[in-house]
């Protein structure tokens, strides 16, 4: 019996629950050899993405970019109603500095890598977020310092850099972006980039299993340390999962988004930059860079989960 790509991505939910528990068993009995995986990381998002994006018909393209009304509704839901939501929990759960600039951190700043990924996996229209990408990068650098000034403090607005986002932009996004392309263009010339095209559509559900492992393997040992002073912020991230979809649901009803763009509007507010938010956690003072990281790796363990939920409910739901 031949195994198809429809059977691999029918059971990709479990593929990546037992990536999860995997990566946690290596992490905590093996930790020397879970943060020996770390490098690892970006190389393999940049391979998921590229696998991702060479199943994206980009002549396309023009279309999501000139959906004016999803593009408004992304930014309300992303930098007005998602900081309402992240102020309103972070004053329920009173944080230590350290722990409460990771929260700001990775909960402030929508993702742009992975979050294309789920939205197809949860049936949303991909191509939006794809087209939106440049536009929330450029919107949350602009905007962070302001919230972190407005949620934390003014000597906490200084310590956001743009070289970790630009870095994660070019090699995340615009590397494997031309290599899908140029990959389509070789499969419209010859039989053998066709195949090199077909092939590359296995890749998306493998990787993001490879991924979500390497991801918890590497990370979880940081969290099992400072767990006693990362659990307030683990309600917070819960929270945030389960209220963001509901109020993007009703953005997408009152811009009388189709199910496609509303889906994306729901990935698209849930999903955080957390692994690329990382660096700047890392470029705090000593002192608070470990917890302020373990923090946001807690928020990426914590959302993965979520996601697959996500990816099972949400085209039912919507």
């Amino acid at each position: 019996m031949k195994f198809t790509r429809d059977q691999l991505e029918k059971n990709q939910i479990w593929l990546f629950a037992i990536a999860l528990l995997i990566g946690g068993i290596v992490g905590i009995s093996k930790e020397r050899l879970g943060t020996s995986l770390e490098w690892l990381i970006s190389p393999l998002i940049a391979m998921l993405m590229y696998g991702m994006f060479t199943q994206i018909p980009f002549l396309k393209l023009r279309e999501a970019i000139s959906n004016f009304r999803f593009m408004v509704a992304l930014l309300i839901g992303n930098f007005i109603a998602v900081p309402i939501i992240v102020w309103f929990l972070i004053t329920l759960f009173p944080l230590s500095p350290p722990i409460l600039i990771g929260v700001c951190f990775v909960l402030l700043t929508p993702c742009i890598d992975y979050v294309i990924v789920f939205t197809q996996l949860g049936k949303g229209n991909e191509k939006l977020i794809l087209a939106a990408t440049p536009i929330l990068f450029v919107v949350q650098m602009l905007l962070l310092p302001l919230y972190l000034w407005l949620f934390i403090g003014e000597e906490m607005a200084g310590t956001v850099h743009i070289k970790p986002f630009l870095e994660a932009f070019l090699l995340l996004i615009v590397v494997p972006l031309i290599f899908a392309v140029m990959t389509q263009f070789w499969a419209k010339k010859n039989a053998l980039g066709e195949k090199a095209l077909d092939l590359s559509a296995w890749l998306p559900v493998p990787f993001m299993a490879i991924v979500l492992m390497v991801v918890v393997a590497s990370q979880i040992g940081k969290i099992y340390s400072d767990f006693k002073l990362i659990l307030p912020a683990i309600p917070i991230y819960i929270l945030f999962l389960i209220i963001t979809p509901f109020i993007s649901r009703f953005i997408a009803y009152a811009f009388r988004l189709d199910s496609g763009a509303g889906r994306a509007l729901i990935f698209s507010t849930g999903t955080r930059n957390s692994l690329v938010v990382l660096p700047l956690a890392l470029a705090l003072p000593e002192s608070w860079a470990t917890l302020a990281a373990a923090a946001i790796v807690t928020q990426t363990i914590v959302e993965l989960v979520g996601e697959l939920f996500y990816i099972k409910i949400i085209p039912k739901w919507m």
